[in-house]
């Protein structure tokens, strides 16, 4: 791509899971289109994650259709870098039409004539639609709650790298989802003290009676609910591929030596103040394990499977003392808390979408990735048609629907009256044969 103005059909903007799955199936139907990556491909994988982390899900789950795995176990996690070099060589399959290292800094509607003009740090490209592919997780979200306190070295879970980024001293992780446990449990196991702030959250199983989670959301349909429960929208979910998978206990980490406490509520003059809602927060998770495998009982025994009784995955530890009487103040000073990591999620920055695509809270106004602007479309947040959109998988079959509705509005675009018209069936058009 050069200085120079460049006509496209279809402009996909961002190529990590989502954007390589919109151009595959963009691809199969005949659609020109062009990719814009500012980075590398999957670069969020590369550089916006932990050294150690690896996937949540298996192999043999968290991929594409197109490719597996081949140098890994099915029921392997892979890493991070093995994640991102995937989406690289599942790119390459197809010749993907990508071009890093351009971003996109504005897209608005054309004035007097059909589509978008974008602008980029290299040029101007007019298209004829827009897709979004870059996802819900684009900027970094720290609370208000937060202390101006330079005492402190203060980082998302987004900047965490590993134990020795941090200054010695104990560290204070708040959020208690995957990212947040994994990283309280990786610092503890350097050798840090570490406090831990959980709030609300799902535990599901890593796995029960010699099936990943993953399955059971797949064979309970969990995965293709397309209505998530009211309030339960972004709900968060503690599970964990580290060290081989194993499901989240908070009681087995205040076992080993990490201090809990609840929701982390206010700081004031080196003190952070906790809500009391440690016990409730934690008997909310045991609840939602606890319906899984009783779901996944009933299951098992309507469908007559012959899979391995579990009765030691309902067995559930004692409360420890942080639970029993817990921290509701923390003098970080006196505590020897030097870092605080904030778990504590992303929110979403279309600054650079100049178009009536976004209801009156601000969030993408859509149906199934189709905006109620016409021409403009999103791929790859959560719940887009599904509980499983935001997934690796989800996104592959999300990005089939969008790529099927532009192929049909090219077909009506291309009708030409009977003086014009030449032999051509819309339909076969549409399809992308």
């Amino acid at each position: 791509m050069t200085a120079e103005k460049t006509s496209i059909d279809t402009l996909v903007v961002g190529a990590g899971q989502a954007g390589v799955a919109m151009s595959e199936h963009l691809s199969r139907q005949g659609v020109p289109h062009l990719v814009l990556e500012r980075s590398r491909i999957a670069e969020r994988w590369r550089t916006g994650r932990w050294d150690s982390l690896v996937a949540n899900g298996p192999a043999w789950h968290d991929r594409f259709p197109g490719l597996e795995f081949d140098d890994l176990d099915p029921d392997a996690f892979p890493s991070k870098d093995r994640v991102a070099d995937y989406f690289e060589a599942y790119a390459r399959q197809f010749n993907a039409p990508i071009r890093t290292g351009v971003e996109v800094t504005k897209v608005e509607r054309s004035a007097g004539r059909p589509g978008f003009t974008i602008e980029t740090s290299e040029g101007i490209v007019e298209a004829n639609r827009v897709v979004v592919a870059t996802g819900a997780f684009q900027r970094p979200l720290i609370p208000p709650v937060a202390p101006h306190d330079e005492r402190l070295t203060q980082i998302h879970s987004a900047d965490y790298r590993n134990p020795g980024q941090l200054p010695l001293g104990a560290v204070l992780v708040v959020g208690a989802g995957s990212s947040g446990v994994q990283i309280a449990d990786e610092l503890q196991r350097s050798g840090r003290q570490v406090y831990l702030s959980v709030g609300p959250h799902d535990r599901p199983p890593r796995a029960y009676r010699n099936r990943d989670y993953c399955w059971w959301l797949g064979v309970l349909g969990e995965w293709d609910k397309e209505v998530a429960t009211p309030g339960r929208e972004h709900v968060t979910i503690a599970v964990s591929g580290a060290r081989g998978g194993h499901t989240v206990d908070f009681r087995a980490l205040a076992q080993q030596g990490i201090v809990l406490a609840g929701l982390t509520k206010s700081f004031e003059r080196g003190v952070v103040a906790f809500q009391p809602d440690l016990a409730a927060n934690l008997t909310r998770g045991d609840e939602n394990y606890l319906a899984l495998l009783d779901t996944a009982d009933a299951y098992i025994a309507r469908n007559g499977l012959d899979l391995p009784e579990e009765p030691e995955a309902r067995k559930m530890l004692a409360d420890p003392e942080c639970v029993t009487h817990p921290l509701l103040e923390l003098d970080l000073a006196e505590a020897g808390v030097t870092s605080i990591v904030w778990a504590t999620g992303y929110t979403a920055d279309y600054s650079w979408l100049h178009v009536s695509a976004f209801a009156a809270n601000g969030k993408p106004q859509h149906q199934r990735g189709v905006s109620s602007e016409p021409g403009v479309y999103f791929l790859g947040l959560p719940w887009l048609s599904r509980r499983g959109s935001s997934f690796i998988w989800g996104v592959w079959h999300d990005a089939m629907h969008i790529a099927d509705h532009i192929a049909t509005q090219r077909g009506y675009l291309s009708y030409r009256d009977a003086s014009q018209r030449q032999t051509q069936d819309f339909f076969h058009y549409a399809e992308g044969a």
